[in-house]
C-alpha cells in the first residue's frame, strides 16, 4: 500500500517569516493562520480556478472555504472575468459612476421582491454600519438590537475585539439569545421606544459555534416586533446572501426585512457590497452619508451583474445545495464508520462540522488541519462554503482525504 503523502510548507512558512518583519502579526484578522492549525496550512495562495486553490509551495487544494464566502461561482469564472475585463478596458475608477451602477441596481431591484433602491460599498461592515445610521435616522432612535455572539463588522459599534474603541461607541448595542422569542422580547421592552433597530443574520453562524437555523415562529415574532413598535430590521445577509435563494435568504427562511446587506458573493470575489432597502426608507437614506473613493467601482460592478446572472442561468444554487448534501452524507457515513460522534449543521451550501464533547475544538483543529495536509481547505471554527463549481468528482475526491483525517483523530482521541 502507498504511503500517504502530506504537503509541506517551507515557501509558505519562509513568506510568512518575512511578513512579520513588516505587517504586524503578518497576516491578521479572520485569515491569521492562529485561527487555524499551525504547521499543518498554507500561509500564502499563488492562484485558483473552479473549485481548486493552489498554495505558493505548489501544493493543491479542494476549496470548502471560497475565499471565506465570495467564491459563490469558482475562481475565475470566466463569464465574471470576461465582464470584469471589458469593464477595465474602459474605466474603474471614474469621477462619477458608470453605467454599471444603474445596471447592478436595476438588477438586484429586480430579483428582490420587496426591495425598491440599491446602494454600494465595498466591504459588509459598510453595508452593516450604513444600515444601522439609516434605522437611527428614520427612527430617531439609538438602540441596536443584535443576537449575542453574531458578527456583523469589523466596525467599533459591533467589532468582535474591542480593542482600540471606546465604551460609548459600544453602549447603545444590546443583545439577546438568538432564537429565543422570550428574550427579545423582554429587551425590547426593557428599552422601548429606544430602539432603532434589530439586525439579525438569517440563521445563526457564529465561529466556534455549531450552526442554528431559526425556530418556528421565530421569524414571523421579529417581524410583528419590528412593525408593532416601529423598528427598522436589517437582515445582515453578508455570509449567506445569493447561497440559498437569489433573493436573498430571508425568501427561504422566511424573513422579509426593511433593509438587506450583502457583500462577499455578489461579485464572485471582486470587492463589493450592497444595501437594498423598502420604499418607505428611501428618502432617509438619501439623507444618510454612504461614500468612498472606489464605492463606485465599474470593474466590481461589472463582475456583480456578470456573478448573478450566472448564478441565476447556471442553477448555481441548486448545485451548491446537492454538492453540499453530497459532502455531509458523505462525512457522516466515514464518522459513523469509525465510531465518531459529530454534528453537521448549517445549510448544506453553508455546512459545518463538530465533533462532540470537543469544546476546546482539539480534534476540529487535528481533523481540519490533516484535511489540508491532504489537499482539502476547510476551517476547524468557522462555517465552511460551497461554490457552484463543485461537482460530484469533486466532492469524491476530497472525502477520501477526510477520511483520512478522520482515522488521525480516532487513532488519537478514540471515539
Amino acid at each position: 500500500m502507498p504511503v500517504e503523502k502530506l504537503y509541506t510548507f517551507d515557501r509558505s512558512e519562509a513568506l510568512l517569516e518575512r511578513a512579520r518583519h513588516v505587517v504586524p502579526g503578518g497576516i491578521y484578522g479572520h485569515q491569521s493562520p492562529q485561527l487555524l492549525s499551525p504547521g499543518s496550512y498554507p500561509n500564502f495562495f499563488a492562484r485558483g480556478e473552479g473549485c481548486r486553490i493552489w498554495d505558493v509551495d505548489g501544493n493543491e487544494y479542494i476549496d470548502f472555504m471560497c475565499s471565506y464566502g465570495p467564491i459563490v461561482l469558482g475562481h475565475r469564472h470566466p463569464k465574471v472575468e470576461k465582464a470584469a475585463r471589458a469593464q477595465l478596458e474602459q474605466l474603474d475608477c471614474p469621477n462619477m459612476p458608470s453605467e454599471r451602477w444603474v445596471d447592478l441596481a436595476e438588477l438586484l431591484v429586480s430579483i428582490t421582491p420587496w426591495a425598491s433602491w440599491a446602494v454600494f460599498g465595498k466591504n459588509g461592515s459598510d453595508a452593516t454600519s450604513w444600515s444601522v445610521a439609516v434605522a437611527r435616522a428614520r427612527t430617531g432612535r439609538n438602540k441596536v438590537i443584535m443576537a449575542e455572539g453574531a458578527y456583523h463588522g469589523s466596525h467599533p459599534w459591533c467589532t468582535p475585539n474591542p480593542t482600540g474603541t471606546t465604551e460609548g461607541e459600544r453602549m447603545d448595542v444590546v443583545t439577546f439569545e438568538y432564537n429565543n422569542s422570550e428574550d427579545l422580547r423582554r429587551v425590547a421592552n426593557e428599552h422601548r421606544g429606544q430602539v432603532a433597530a434589530i439586525i439579525l443574520c438569517p440563521f445563526r453562524h457564529d465561529v466556534f459555534h455549531n450552526q442554528e437555523m431559526p425556530a418556528p415562529g421565530f421569524h414571523d415574532g421579529v417581524r410583528s416586533l419590528c412593525d408593532r413598535e416601529g423598528i427598522v430590521l436589517i437582515l445582515d445577509d453578508v455570509r449567506a446572501g445569493f447561497r440559498l435563494h437569489m433573493g436573498g435568504s430571508g425568501e427561504v427562511l422566511g424573513l422579509q426585512p426593511d433593509l438587506t446587506c450583502y457583500s462577499k458573493a455578489v461579485g464572485n470575489g471582486y470587492a463589493i457590497s450592497t444595501v437594498l432597502g423598502r420604499e418607505e426608507l428611501r428618502e432617509t437614506a438619501q439623507q444618510v452619508y454612504f461614500t468612498g473613493s472606489f464605492f463606485t467601482a465599474a470593474a466590481s460592478m461589472a463582475a456583480a451583474i456578470a456573478t448573478i446572472n450566472a448564478l441565476r442561468d447556471e442553477d448555481g444554487i441548486k448545485k451548491m445545495e446537492v454538492a453540499g448534501t453530497r459532502f455531509r452524507e458523505g462525512l457522516d457515513q466515514q464518522a459513523r464508520s469509525l465510531g465518531l460522534r459529530i454534528t453537521q449543521s448549517g445549510p448544506p451550501a453553508i455546512p459545518f462540522l463538530t465533533f462532540d464533547n470537543d469544546q476546546a475544538f482539539e480534534r476540529s483543529r487535528l481533523w481540519a488541519g490533516e484535511c489540508a495536509r491532504r489537499g482539502v481547505f476547510l476551517a476547524p471554527f468557522h462555517n465552511w462554503f460551497l461554490c457552484a463549481a463543485h461537482g460530484e468528482a469533486d466532492i469524491d475526491e476530497a472525502l477520501v482525504a477526510t477520511e483520512g483525517a478522520f482515522k488521525v483523530v480516532k487513532d488519537k482521541f478514540g471515539g
